[in-house]
Formats: C-alpha cells, structure tokens, sequence
C-alpha cells in the first residue's frame, strides 16, 4: 500500500465526528469528570494526609529545621555554622522553666533564639518585635492567656522562672507575640540577649543528655534538601572534628526532625494497599461506563467506519480517530474532574485527619503539581483501557458487512417457538436488552457497584461499638486526677502529683452521684522477684469501683475474694486493636508472687489477670535489662497496709444520666477555678470523638458512593439514550403496523424496570457476600467494632431506583423522537 500523508484528513474527520455526536460528547465528558474527580480526591486526599502528618509532627517536634545539633559549647557552634552543607541555621540557647502557678497544666520553657531560630521554631512574633532589652520578652498567645495579659505589645507582667533549680523572678515587658499551638508539647519564652548574659553569668553547663541544659546551644540546621538528612547531620559533626561516640569528650548530640517525610514516613503494605486497591476500584468504575460510550458508539456509528476503510483508511487510522476523540473529550473533562476533585479531598480532609491521633491537625492540601499530574495520568490511563476494545471493534469492521449491520450480534436461526402470550410488551422488553447482554450487564454493574458501598459503609458504622471504644479511655462517666497524671511531658512521677481528697468530696456531694472508687499508686520502690532476680513492680491498690472495671481476661476473682488480701492481679497489655499482647505477661494463675515494698517482702497468689488501659494504669512503663515492669493491683485496704502513705492517682465515679451534664460543668469549672492543679477526662468528650468517626466515615463514605452513582446513573442514561436514538426506526415501524404511543412508552419503562430488578438482584447478593466475607473479616478486627449484619441502605435504596428506571426512558423518549413515523422511516441509513 502506498503510504500516504493525510494525517490532517484524519484529523478532519475526528473532529466533524467529534460534533456529530454531541449527546455522547455531554456523557462522556461527564463520565471522564466524574473518574477525575475521584482519583484527584483520592490523590488529595493522600497527599493532603503526608503534608497534615509533616506540618503536625513539625508542630510537635517545635520546628521545621532538618536536624538540630544538642547541647553545644559556644565555641563548638562556632565551628559548626561554617560548614558547607548548611543552608541555614539558628542559634537557641536553653534558660530555664517558666514557675508561675498559671503553667501547672501547660508548661512554658524559657530560651534565648537568633532570628533564624525563632523562624524555624514557629516562634517569631506575627506581632512586634523580637526581644533586644534586658527586659522585654516574646510569648506565645497561649501563654499570654494563661497569664491574663492582654495580647498587646508593650504589657508588663511578673515571670517567674527555674534555673538550675533556683527560683527566680523579674518583671518583663511583652515586645511581641505569636499564635500558640495547642499541639504543642510545651509553650515557648523568648528573652533578649542581655536577659541571658546577666541571668546565666556564672552557671557552668552540663553538656550531657538528661542534665539541666540551661546555657547550652541547640542549633537548628537546614540542609540544601531534605533528602538524606540523617547522613548530612552525621557528615557535618564528623568533617567539623567533633564525635559521634558518646563516650567520647568530642561527642555532639543530634536529632533529625522526625517530621520530614523522606526521613519517617514509611509507606509500608498497609499505607500502600488500601490506596492502591482504591486506584482499581476507580479504574474499574470509569471503565464501565467509558467502554460502554464509545462502544455503544462504535456500534450506531459502524457503517461510518465501514464506508472509512472502502475509501482506504486502515485499521490503525480508525483506531487513532477513535483514540483523538477520547483525548478531545479528556481534554475538558479532566481539567474540570481535577479542579472539583481537590475541592471535595479538601473539604473531606479535615474530617479523615479526625479520624487519627491529630485531632487538632490543620488538614489541608497543598494544589502541587503532582496531585494533578497523577491523578490526569490515571484518568488518561482509565480512558485508553476503555477506548481499547471499542476502537479495535470499529478497525475489524468490514465495508461490505458494515452496510447491513444493526448491532445486534448474528445467530443461527432456530427452530420456531410457539407461544401462548403473543407479542407481550415485557417480553419484548426483555428480548430487547438481551440483544446486547453484554451492554446489558456493564450497566447494571456499574449501577450496583455505588449501591453495594454504600450498604458496606453503612455496616461499618453501625458496627462501631461505642461500649468498646469509651472502654479503651475511660471506663466510668468521670475520671479524675492531678494534671500531671494527664500530660505526656510530665506524668505521675510526686507525691505531689496525688489527687486531692477536697476534689473527690466535692464530686460526691453533687446531685447524681451513684458511686466512685480511688485507684492508688505506689511512688516509692516496689519490686517483685521474678527468675530468681529482683524486678521492676508498678503496685497499684484498687477501690470497689476500680476493681468492678476490670476486664478479666484470665482467670476468676469476685469481689470478696479479692478484698481478703490474698489475691493479687495481673494486668496485661494489649495492641492498638485491642487484641491481648500475651507476651507481656509473665505470671501463671495460682502462682504465688513475692513482692517488696517499703514495708518489706509479702506474698500473694496470681487470681486473675486483667487487660491494662489508660484509666487503670498510670500511662508510662519502666524497663531493666530489656523486661518491662510487672503492674499488678491489690485491694485498696491491702494496697495500704503495705504502702505507707499511699498516693491516690486517680478517682473514677459515675453519675445517673439526667445529671451528667451539670457534674460536667462543675468539674470542668472546679478545675479551672478551685483546684487549678486537678483535671479529668469524662465519657462525655469520647462520646463525641465516637460521633465524629461515625459521621467522618458516613461523609467520605457516603461521597464516595455518590459519585459512583451518578456513574452508574450516567451509564444507564447513556444506554437509554443511545439504544432509543439507534432503534428509532424499528419504534416508527412497530408504530406503523398499530403500536401506540402509550405502549412504546410502557415497552421503554419495562426495559428500564429489568435495569433496575437486575442491579436489586446483583446488588442484593454481592453486598450479603462482601458483607460477610470481606467487611466482617477486615474490620471486625478494629477493637471498636462488633460486626452487625444490615441491608436496610439497599432496601431504601431500592424505591429511588425503581423511580429513575421509569422517569429516564419516560424521559428519553419525549426527549428524542419528536418527528413523524413517516419521516423516521424515510431517514437515510
């Protein structure tokens, strides 16, 4: 064959075919938005929770630095700063510990920052200006109110502060402030270089790990990238003459910003899976209805193509015309699919971020470029597998066969059939969709796909077991104890610490009370002899209520038994599903355990064991040797005849339903206003966290299902459209031979009615078979969900189906055949 250059002529023709098929164009650029707005949602999505995680852990680790550089001389840092691989980098020396009563709660440190380090920390005033006088000082906001000082530049208020365990106090002026993070472990003073010199004159710094670090230099490094930082901070303390053994005297502590993705975020199976299984699903989900387009299309326009390749077009020419179509329609659907897309993922965002441990994170996305470009090439990608099959069907087709073709797929003849119903219009309808099964099937999958999410995410939710949950934080209405027993950074560690007796008398008083318990901790030295050797013991001595708590998951103990001080429990830990780490335990049921306190040795027998949680422990655990410590629980009385002075950690108590509210509001105002040094947890705020995860998952879930459906729909009007459109002529000679009006329309709805009763059917069955096969095995392992069986989302689902399966061919018809029979039947082939 002579080749010849007619590409523009191919061209030509992909666009006049392009307009000749404007009802396709409108649904496939749809379709094509829709499977963009689902991959740019998930990619935002994606990327929005890396960026929330990176900026959340640069919150909590106080700055966006690459490294830092600890405990350095004034003369090591010197040095350091002249190396070729630092970008930037800032200089904080470390002052000491704000005192003020006000910071029992929320402690404040005190440290003297460069204008580098301070940009680097989130700590330079948005208001103001930095410190330079002996007494001006920058504060954060939320320090600010703890002190009650108005956020205005140039107030005066009294710090009190610690170094080197001294006390000391001076009046400050605020020369500037910025917002303060709630994440934030710690707030941050900023004073003036004078202010260091005159307070930290002759202190001798420790330069060592675990000592007071005040007048110590932290440097905050910036590298050219984040990529490798571990190595980078490794080579410059080596290349500077320094060590990195720790028991060398050139030794220099560092630590890499464990925000940085490229450093911590490990994209492990259970990151990569469900995104990647998600990317089918929408692949999937596009192909069904971008293949049913075109390969409709390909059909009504067979004897176009067939007239094509008798003046000479190849297989392949056919195929690229099919294929410059698709990408016209790509180009305006995916542009619109993106935009709306990272809309909705950031919309939905700050409700997935929720679902994690940030619950106060600032989700957002950034619109980066590769958000966009991946979720394009999916869709590009998406698009092409669609296009494949169809484009192949119009390159095979044969001029001569392409005269006569209709579509419908030739089949030898059989036998004649005799039967006794005659021409029945919803047998007719059902002959007619099984012309072309295939069609017939894609759509009513597509259709079914949304419907069984949306039953499946509906049993998810209802499968959240709020019992189990609040069980996992707090396991009464109230819990009570010392701040401290609360924070991460300083815990319950001091006699100090111990709840107050004034607080719980103050609670039992109230109306509603139905009943407490104290749960007690023993601060002094508790050992237990295990292997012959002399353990780490965390003793506790549980209360009435305390002990009814308990989850036992080994063994047999009542009440009674236990109050006589022969018993001892074992608590056990458990993982993050809830499920017993077996492995922690280390006694046998029956065993008698020896165990020394202040008051000597005592024995007792293993009776049970327990599952440890956050109200029954005291949230941190010791280790010697690579073995943790043993917790076990004593009766109360028991607890107290062996402990002297024993430390009440915390009180749990309930209240009957119909005064929560106001226990709630006197303990939260108690807190604030009585006993500032006291705080509390209560079922009430996990309640709430509860709701927020049920309706999180309905709002991703449910968008999810929404969009799947107008794909679906989509599909389903598509194949209304296209199949009244290509049997216009064969509805004009069934109505020439006596067919009325009322019963085309009648034959139409049937054929939309057995849509809908097989998407019911298919949809029916694959939700029960997923149901129980996939949602009751992955999540039933979530430790706050027990698996309930539903289907009432299809069931209401249903009438809404049948609806739309007779409103859109009742729809369709009037919308395309409103010529005459005569002038249908007289329309060129």
């Amino acid at each position: 064959m002579i080749k010849v250059k007619n590409q523009g002529v191919i061209r030509k023709l992909a666009w006049r075919s392009f307009k000749a098929n404007r009802t396709r164009n409108l649904i496939a650029i749809m379709a094509i938005a829709l499977t963009s707005i689902l991959f740019s949602t998930l990619f935002t999505i994606s990327s929005g929770m890396v960026e929330t995680f990176q900026n959340e852990t640069m919150r909590q680790s106080g700055g966006m630095a690459h490294a830092s550089l600890k405990y350095l001389t004034p003369e090591q840092y010197e040095i350091i700063k002249k190396h070729p691989l630092i970008e930037e980098i800032g200089e904080n020396i470390a002052v000491g510990e704000a005192a003020n009563k006000e910071f029992l709660k929320r402690r404040a440190e005190i440290w003297y920052s460069d204008d580098t380090g301070a940009q680097l920390g989130f700590n330079y005033p948005t208001s103001g200006s930095m410190p330079e006088k002996e007494n001006e000082i920058v504060c954060d906001s939320i320090s600010l109110d703890l002190l009650a000082v108005p956020h205005q530049v140039g107030q005066k208020f009294v710090l009190e502060y610690t170094i080197k365990n001294e006390k000391r106090s001076r009046e400050m002026i605020l020369s500037g402030f910025y917002e303060g993070d709630p994440v934030a472990p710690a707030g941050t003073i900023l004073v003036s270089r004078p202010f260091i010199d005159r307070e930290l004159a002759g202190i001798k710094p420790a330069y060592r790990l675990n000592s007071d670090i005040s007048g110590t230099i932290r440097a905050d490094i910036v590298f050219q990238n984040s990529l490798h930082i571990e190595e980078n901070i490794r080579q410059l303390i080596t290349e500077s003459g320094f060590s990195l053994d720790q028991n060398d005297p050139d030794y220099i502590a560092y630590g890499v910003n464990w925000a940085y993705v490229s450093a911590s975020y490990d994209w492990d199976a259970d990151t990569v899976v469900p995104i990647l299984l998600t990317a089918v699903l929408i692949i999937f989900t596009g192909y069904l209805i971008i293949y049913n387009i075109f390969q409709i299309s390909v059909v009504k326009d067979t004897r176009f193509y067939g007239l094509l390749k008798t003046i000479g077009t190849t297989p392949r020419q056919i195929r690229g015309l099919i294929i410059r179509q698709a990408l016209l329609l790509s180009a305006v659907g995916i542009p619109l699919g993106l935009l709306i897309g990272w809309l909705l993922g950031n919309i939905l965002l700050p409700s997935i971020v929720a679902l994690s441990s940030y619950q106060s994170a600032r989700a957002g996305a950034s619109p980066h470029p590769l958000i966009f470009l991946g979720a394009a090439l999916f869709a590009l990608l998406t698009v092409f597998i669609s296009c494949r099959k169809p484009g192949r069907t119009a390159s095979r087709v044969s001029p001569v066969e392409a005269v006569r073709y209709t579509g419908i797929p030739d089949q030898p003849r059989r036998g004649g059939k005799k039967t006794t119903g005659g021409g029945r219009l919803y047998k007719m309808a059902l002959s007619n969709l099984g012309r072309s099964k295939k069609r017939t099937l894609i759509v009513i999958i597509s259709m079914s796909l949304s419907l069984i999410l949306l039953n499946t995410v509906f049993t998810v939710s209802r499968g959240f077991d709020m019992d189990k949950f609040l069980s996992r934080y707090v396991e009464t209405d109230f819990l009570l104890a010392h701040a401290n027993y609360f924070s991460v950074t300083r815990g319950f560690h001091s006699p100090e610490d111990a709840l107050s007796e004034q607080f719980i008398s103050a609670v039992e008083a109230r109306e509603g009370f139905e009943g407490g318990g104290r749960l007690y901790y023993n601060l002094g030295k508790s050992q237990i002899t295990y292997q012959g050797l002399e353990r780490y013991l965390q003793l506790y001595g549980l209360e009435d209520l305390p002990f009814e708590q308990l989850d036992i998951v080994e063994g047999e103990l009542d009440l009674d038994t236990f109050k006589s001080g022969q018993y001892i429990i074992e608590a056990v830990e458990a993982d993050d599903y809830g499920r017993i780490s077996w492995e922690t335990s280390r006694c046998q049921i029956g065993e008698t355990v020896s165990i020394t306190t202040q008051t000597g040795r005592h024995e007792y027998v293993v009776a049970a064991k327990c599952r440890m949680n956050r109200s029954n422990s005291v949230r941190y655990r010791f280790s010697f040797n690579g073995i943790d410590s043993f917790p076990l629980y004593l009766p109360a009385a028991e607890f107290q005849k062996i402990v002297p002075d024993a430390a009440i950690m915390s009180y749990q108590f309930n209240v009957d339903e119909a005064h929560t509210p106001a226990v709630e509001e006197f303990v939260k105002g108690y807190t604030q206003r009585v006993e500032a040094a006291m705080n509390y947890e209560s079922k009430a705020s996990f309640t709430g966290q509860f709701n927020k995860l049920q309706q999180t998952l309905l709002l991703v879930g449910g968008a999810m299902s929404l969009i799947i459906a107008l794909i679906g729909l989509l599909n389903f009007i598509n194949s209304v459209l296209t199949g009244i459109i290509a049997r216009r002529q064969e509805f004009a000679m069934l109505q020439s031979i006596g067919l009325t009006d009322g019963q085309l329309r009648r034959l139409l709805i049937y054929e939309g009615l057995y849509y809908a009763l097989g998407t019911m059917l298919l949809s029916f069955f694959l939700a029960i078979g997923s149901s129980w096969l996939i949602v009751k095995g992955l999540v039933s392992q979530l430790w706050f969900f027990s698996y309930q069986f539903i289907i009432s989302p299809l069931l209401a689902a249903y009438p809404f189906l049948i609806l739309l399966s007779i409103i859109i061919p009742f729809a369709a018809y009037y919308g395309v055949n409103r010529q005459s029979i005569v002038e249908r039947l007289r329309e060129a082939e």
